[in-house]
């Protein structure tokens, strides 16, 4: 079975051009919601190819994290959109290499409908360990559509949305954001009943 790093490693390349309909329909007009409000030091988990760049709080300052070389690699030539200073880093979001209470604020876009269910608390503790008490963590994620046909779409879409991304539709981040002990303050459909901005915040 692939890893999601070798997955990663491999869709490098394409993966702009894959994502160019879903960034343009979809995803420019939503990330902003992500950083809304932040500043000081935030960290962007699951950064990827740097889509998220253009949007960063100017006067912030961004540690981005992926676990793949290739992904960062190609986040590096967007460096020059970034609206904040920008620290790449590979690393594992189950194993942050960071002190306790480190950043003002978390982020990640479309990460944890590609973790696995067992991975998905291990990384959730993690943002909210390194998170300054009280300090937010927003997560934009897939979930499965309630309404019948989008429903039955997303099914025909699942087989290769996994093997391309591997990324599913059924993963139960709230309840693992609770789990691991974020307070959910807000968790609203951004796009249809497809895509959620979930709005937590770490320990007090």
């Amino acid at each position: 079975m692939t890893s999601t790093f070798e997955r990663y490693q491999r869709i490098a390349p394409l993966y702009d051009l894959l994502d160019l309909p879903f960034e343009y329909g979809r995803y420019r007009k939503i990330r902003p919601l992500l950083f809304q409000g932040l500043s000081g030091l935030i960290l962007d988990a699951g950064v990827g190819t740097g889509r998220n760049f253009p949007f960063y709080p100017v006067g912030a300052e961004v540690v981005g994290i992926d676990l793949s070389p290739a992904m960062l690699a190609r986040a590096e030539r967007r460096r020059a959109q970034a609206a904040a200073a920008v620290d790449l880093r590979q690393m594992d979001v189950t194993r942050l290499a960071f002190s306790r209470h480190t950043f003002d604020a978390a982020v990640a876009t479309f990460l944890f409908c590609v973790l696995a269910d067992e991975l998905q608390v291990p990384a959730l503790r993690e943002l909210a360990r390194v998170v300054k008490p009280g300090g937010p963590v927003r997560l934009l994620e897939y979930t499965r559509p309630r309404g019948a046909l989008r429903r039955a779409l997303t099914k025909i879409w699942e087989p290769w949305v996994f093997w391309a991304y591997g990324a599913g539709f059924d993963r139960r981040t709230e309840e693992h954001a609770v789990a691991a002990g974020l307070e959910i303050l807000e968790s609203r459909f951004v796009v249809d009943d497809l895509i959620k901005i979930i709005a937590a915040r770490a320990p007090a």
